[in-house]
């Protein structure tokens, strides 16, 4: 008899205590499987002093499972898990468990049907700390070709960006769309549209799959809004949001009530979203400074966007275009509802 008949692995997902909007850390188990259900999975612990997460005294940290994935790396009942994360000693959510307070506020708003897509930029460095396509001494040639290019004096890293596109869509993540970006090694791939908290799970999945299959070709991702500096695009997290009501006839007055109580908030939005943002919203750059607030159709110089179709059809969503690349999904989704929903 085989012993391990029936068994499948599950790899659960933590935000760790690390780089911003990249440390995402995870470990095996086996299990009896197959599992169809987030609620059959057993809660697991980690060492939080390692993590920078917990102290050395009270060290063990409680993981509890909140969404399951496809693992698209390994057997077809086998699992990714992602989690969120509570001290051993009192069942309190540690700092870096954003995920808990997001949940209460979308329990709150539920019946707005809050949907979300975010556009996730970054940019891929070789071992050598190098961003593909820059040569060894120098820059390439300035940012212009890159963007949606095609060839090799222009586009750098493509299998790994076709890898995990592959990858997400077997994991069962919404991702929608990929293309290059402005910036010579710099990527882009969508994800939506997700109701509330999913958008979150969605995205920290969708990080981890494409760190998992840089370790296979050499490359680190990096979510650093700035990480060249000089002439050339950050890198954002542009963050799309509807309710119900915009996307109905008539929602653009919604969208501008709401776009209205985003400005009011300016600056508690951009002290959440995301770390060393000031480097990126400078007012260059297809952004806005970070010291003003501003919106228009179809202006990628503004705080928030409103898309040329939804200006002509009266109806749709609004692109909040602050959102730094290591911006953490779930602060910046709750955030959003909160302003427009809850205030």
């Amino acid at each position: 008899m085989n012993a391990n008949a029936g068994k499948i692995r599950a790899e659960y997902l933590w935000i760790g205590g690390g780089v911003p909007g990249g440390d995402i850390r995870s470990k095996t188990r086996t299990l009896d499987g197959p599992i169809s259900n987030v609620s059959e999975l057993p809660e697991w612990n980690y060492d939080g002093s390692s993590t920078n997460q917990a102290s050395g005294n009270d060290s063990d940290v409680i993981i509890k499972p909140r969404a399951i994935f496809r693992d698209p790396f390994r057997g077809e009942d086998d699992l990714l898990v992602m989690c969120d994360a509570y001290f051993g000693s009192n069942g309190e959510p540690i700092p870096s468990n954003t995920r808990a307070p997001a949940q209460k506020i979308f329990d709150q708003v539920q019946s707005e049907k809050p949907w979300y897509g975010i556009e996730q930029e970054y940019i891929m460095f070789n071992l050598e700390k190098r961003p593909l396509g820059f040569p060894a001494t120098g820059y390439p040639e300035p940012q212009g070709p890159y963007y949606c290019g095609v060839g090799a004096d222009r586009v750098f890293g493509r299998q790994l960006v076709e890898e995990h596109y592959e990858h997400c869509l077997r994991a069962g993540v919404k991702i929608c769309g990929s293309n290059g970006e402005v910036c010579c090694g710099q990527w882009e791939f969508q994800v939506g549209p997700c109701d509330g908290i999913d958008i979150g799970d969605h995205m920290w999945v969708a990080r981890y799959i494409l760190s998992r299959l840089g370790e296979k070709f050499g490359i680190t991702i990096s979510y650093d809004p700035k990480p060249i500096l000089g002439d050339w695009n950050g890198s954002g997290a542009h963050t799309n949001f509807s309710t119900e009501k915009m996307r109905q006839e008539g929602g653009l007055d919604h969208i501008l009530s709401g776009i209205e109580k985003l400005g009011k908030r300016h600056t508690e939005h951009i002290k959440a979203y995301g770390h060393g943002n000031e480097k990126r919203l400078t007012g260059k750059h297809e952004t806005q400074s970070m010291d003003k607030f501003s919106y228009g159709i179809a202006d990628r110089g503004s705080s928030i966007r409103i898309p040329r179709q939804t200006g002509i059809d009266k109806r749709g969503y609004l692109e909040d275009r602050r959102p730094a690349a290591n911006c953490d999904p779930y602060v910046v989704s709750a955030m959003i509802a909160e302003t427009i929903l809850l205030l």
